[in-house]
């Protein structure tokens, strides 16, 4: 059977494109300007399709050889998003806000099947919904139904509390209908990460930790893939005093359950806690020094982040460790691609 293939745009280090081809779907072509996650990206596919391209760069020509190598069924992706994060300073004219536009020159060249957008939830409510409408307008006078809904990866079997919108645009076709998780049994952070070795220095120049036994739970089994061990687990190194903090904040618990003189110790005092053993993990940003292990005093590493995010094990991230927290932090989580694209398929 022909998969059907997709241009991945805004491809970062591949969650989207993970989640898709999990779904039966064939990656044509991913691009995306940060080479860094270009690196990671093509590590991880058995044929490396990643291009480091700028958008705008993306031209006539470039898409006229991409056709002629095969239909494109699909574009999917996730423009940036800081201008439209409720976190930090909202700015409508930042550049980045209309990125989106190119996405749709190149779906109004291509004319794909479907195209999927996902972004943060600012992107409904900024400039009074202007974005909102104004992808409406623009994919409606190619052809598509439009559709949208902000998804909770949480709702997925994702042991994280993630809400992005999506964008779902079908040519000449019905309004698509989401997906909604609720036959999918729900996965906290121990669930997730309890299988991982412990560590509490940072064993220097070793790089894979075997597993300490056999997988506890599905999802343990599920992330595991492919992997004989455990790599980008090394821990961040804290003073005493930092971890002496961090013990005090409960399984759970936020910088309001310190003494009232740490209440100032970060200035967004809501993303400084411990992750609910028995809940989801507050969303996996770019950065990674403010939310703790669950039972352990020390931020997540890489693989836990990862894993978090629906990662397996046997995908590694490349560059340096702050670029890999970031490159996962930027990510779509490929689980819940994975289930946006296998609702799809039923609309091709």
């Amino acid at each position: 059977m022909i998969k059907p293939r997709v241009l991945d745009l805004f491809c970062g280090c591949g969650g989207m494109s993970l989640g898709f081809e999990a779904a039966g779907f064939e990656i044509a072509l991913a691009i995306d300007n940060w080479e860094k996650a270009i690196l990671t990206y093509n590590h991880n596919h058995p044929s490396p399709v990643g291009e480091v391209l700028d958008i705008s760069e993306f031209d006539d020509d470039r898409i006229d050889s991409l056709l002629s190598r095969g239909t494109i069924d699909g574009v999917i992706g996730g423009p940036p998003c800081q201008g439209f994060s409720t976190v930090g300073t909202r700015d409508v004219d930042d550049p980045r806000n209309f990125l989106y536009q190119e996405y749709c020159r190149i779906v109004e060249k291509i004319q794909p099947k479907f195209f999927v957008i996902e972004n943060v939830q600012g992107m409904l409510t900024l400039g009074g919904g202007f974005f909102r409408k104004d992808i409406e307008k623009r994919f409606g006078e190619l052809g598509y139904s439009v559709n949208f809904t902000i998804l909770n990866a949480a709702e997925f079997g994702i042991p994280q509390s993630r809400k992005r919108v999506f964008f779902v645009g079908i040519l000449n076709g019905p309004k698509f209908k989401f997906p909604t998780g609720e036959s999918i049994p729900d996965v906290n952070t121990k669930d997730a990460l309890s299988d991982l070795p412990e560590l509490d220095i940072q064993h220097e120049g070793i790089h894979k930790f075997p597993y300490p036994g056999p997988p506890a739970t599905d999802y343990q089994r599920y992330i595991r893939g492919s992997a004989k061990s455990v790599t980008e687990h090394l821990i961040t190194m804290h003073t005493e005093q930092t971890k002496s903090i961090i013990g005090m904040i409960p399984d759970g618990g936020k910088i309001r359950d310190l003494p009232s003189e740490y209440w100032e110790v970060r200035k967004y005092n809501k993303a400084f806690q411990r992750m609910p053993s028995e809940g989801v993990s507050a969303t996996v940003d770019t950065g990674h020094r403010n939310y703790f292990h669950y039972r352990q005093n020390r931020i997540p590493t890489v693989r836990e982040n990862a894993r978090l995010q629906s990662f397996k094990d046997d995908w590694v991230p490349q560059g340096s460790k702050t670029s890999q927290y970031k490159q996962i932090g930027n990510a779509v989580p490929p689980l819940l691609a994975e289930n946006v694209a296998r609702t799809l398929k039923k609309y091709l």
